[in-house]
């Protein structure tokens, strides 16, 4: 995948989040030459690459990001081992990573000075779908600073992790390719298959049918067991939704909320309307074996064709094939 990037139109988008995402107030656009778009762009890419290393800073000496590091170790903690990682536990990983002030020509691009990671080659990959309009919003720069944060924890290089927001604008995509990000090209649906890699997946607030068409992609006892999923509390949603419009509307959830275990992230004031209703979601061998296998036999892939606030925006080549 071209780390360039750009975003394809007419695409899914992210679901309207409860108690959360009040608009964010537009900055001001700096004052740059007059009449060209490549400084303004250069300019603004700038502005916000400034207030994503702010947002990142002010994550790091909150309480939150502590009690979600410690949420997080629990949790891949177990999945490494079920993997037999050759790199072992998180807290194995965890006490590998040292601090190198003294070299900052060899820093991530958008690493904080003084916060520089000596890392090796990444086990895990990365996916991350709908964290919004950062340059603007707040909120949805707060995550993109998790994400990369939780990155270099995780030893993930930047170069092994693929983002995707239909609403990203150019100046946006920028933005993540001067991060190092790899900014995906066109809407997946999230249909995307980990081909046999373990593969975190980062989308915060997306919609149901995000996690419902990520599930069907993977549906294996094989491939679940090599997945963690960020994102919205499972157990949230069995709580909200019906269990018949659960099991019509969302099947692949609806089967796999046995074969899951979750760690709700902590609650702070501070980040109240940012990671509210997120959960860290793994697979745990034991239970996924206990499934029967007429579970894993039904593989229909899903269509939402009767279903009502769908709230993902589709690919319309994608729907135009299908239909056809």
């Amino acid at each position: 995948m071209a780390a360039a990037s750009t975003t394809a139109r007419g695409s899914w988008q992210t679901a309207a989040p409860r108690r959360r995402r009040s608009a964010a107030r537009r900055p001001r656009r700096r004052e740059v030459a007059a009449g060209d778009p490549e400084t303004e762009l250069e300019a603004d890419s700038a502005v916000v690459l400034r207030r994503v290393r702010e947002a990142e800073e002010d994550l790091l000496i909150s309480d939150f990001w502590s009690s979600a590091l410690d949420t997080i170790n629990r949790c891949l903690t177990k999945h490494l081992e079920q993997l037999k990682s050759p790199m072992g536990t998180l807290s194995n990983v965890l006490g590998n990573l040292h601090l190198d002030s003294s070299n900052e020509s060899n820093m991530a691009p958008g690493s904080i000075p003084g916060e520089n990671l000596v890392t090796r080659p990444g086990h895990l990959k990365c996916v991350c779908y709908g964290i919004g309009n950062f340059a603007t919003c707040i909120i949805a720069r707060n995550q993109l600073s998790f994400l990369l944060l939780f990155l270099e924890k995780c030893q993930i290089p930047r170069s092994h992790c693929w983002v995707y927001d239909p609403l990203f604008s150019q100046l946006e995509i920028a933005v993540l390719n001067t991060l190092g990000v790899i900014v995906l090209s066109e809407n997946e649906e999230g249909k995307r298959s980990i081909c046999g890699e373990p593969t975190i997946f980062y989308m915060l607030h997306c919609g149901t049918a995000l996690y419902n068409n990520l599930l069907w992609s993977n549906w294996s006892a094989d491939a679940l067991s090599k997945m963690v999923i960020i994102g919205n509390s499972f157990k949230g949603l069995e709580e909200r939704l019906l269990a018949r419009v659960l099991q019509k509307n969302y099947p692949y959830i609806a089967k796999i909320l046995k074969g899951l275990e979750e760690l709700e992230f902590p609650q702070t004031s501070q980040f109240t309307d940012i990671f509210n209703d997120t959960s860290i979601h793994w697979f745990p061998v034991q239970k996924l074996d206990q499934f029967p296998m007429d579970i894993w036999a039904f593989q229909e892939e899903p269509d939402y064709q009767d279903c009502e606030d769908l709230e993902i925006i589709r690919n319309e080549k994608m729907t135009t094939t299908e239909r056809n």
